[in-house]
């Protein structure tokens, strides 16, 4: 069954929600954005064409399911601004860490309120998108938005107590490695690969690592092990600490 779906916040994550709608062919009655950024907006919808640029909050709410795309400082506000037009019969969606359940439902009247953490391999069908439901959703209705989602990859229902760490281990967790995997495309390069060969080198031998740590059998340390030189073993602490104190620091911030 097509549904209508509103976008509040027309940035990143919206536009990979909607590269993953297209990539399936999923079609929805009607497709409205509002973003305060005309030129971000200009830019969406001329890449989506089926977007319909909406001039308020409210007009993006006006839909089946409404999808607050915004920075955790402006939920409530947006909540607040949207309230009017909200009905029992509306799923709202919030893609924000911090914001819970309980605070947005103090401000609307449904119980269809979900919080998704969403994830940018979403963008190729891949996400990894954890799901917590108010608890007066009926099961009908989390299936609903479990369909809505399942083109974008995995969506799954979990504790909405555990999804800043998703936020953390996955919604992030791209960022830690994807600069590491660009500059040693550079450093193949500077040792005679070209820049194809760099690159599909370290994509298969990362895919069958991943492999080989979490399906060989062996334990973390058995198969670092496996290889005896570290060119960057030394720094391995360095990397832990920083890892520690950037992550713990910022999941501090984003819980609720």
């Amino acid at each position: 069954m097509k549904t209508t779906i509103g976008f509040i916040g027309g940035g990143r994550i919206t536009k990979i929600f909607l590269e993953g709608f297209k990539n399936k062919s999923v079609e929805f009655i009607s497709v409205k954005v509002y973003d305060h950024n005309i030129e971000t907006l200009d830019a969406l919808k001329n890449a989506y064409p089926q977007v319909e640029k909406a001039e308020s909050p409210e007009a993006a709410a006006k839909t089946d399911v409404v999808v607050i795309a915004v920075h955790p400082p402006v939920v409530m506000e947006t909540v607040d601004k949207i309230a009017g037009v909200v009905n029992e019969k509306t799923f709202l969606v919030s893609l924000a860490p911090k914001i819970t359940i309980e605070k947005i439902t103090s401000k609307v009247k449904t119980a269809n309120i979900v919080r998704m953490i969403p994830n940018a391999t979403s963008y190729i069908n891949e996400g990894y998108n954890p799901l917590a439901f108010h608890p007066a959703m009926l099961k009908k209705e989390k299936k609903q938005i479990k369909k809505l989602f399942k083109p974008l990859g995995k969506t799954f229902e979990t504790e909405e107590n555990k999804l800043e760490g998703y936020a953390i281990i996955s919604g992030m967790l791209p960022t830690y490695f994807w600069f590491q995997w660009q500059e040693l495309e550079a450093i193949g390069e500077k040792t005679g690969l070209s820049k194809e060969e760099a690159a599909k080198t370290i994509r298969n031998t990362l895919k069958n690592a991943i492999k080989l740590y979490y399906k060989s059998g062996l334990t973390p340390e058995e198969v670092m092990d496996l290889i005896p030189v570290k060119p960057i073993g030394e720094n391995e602490e360095e990397i832990k600490n920083t890892l520690n104190a950037k992550l713990l620091g910022l999941f501090e911030k984003i819980k609720p």
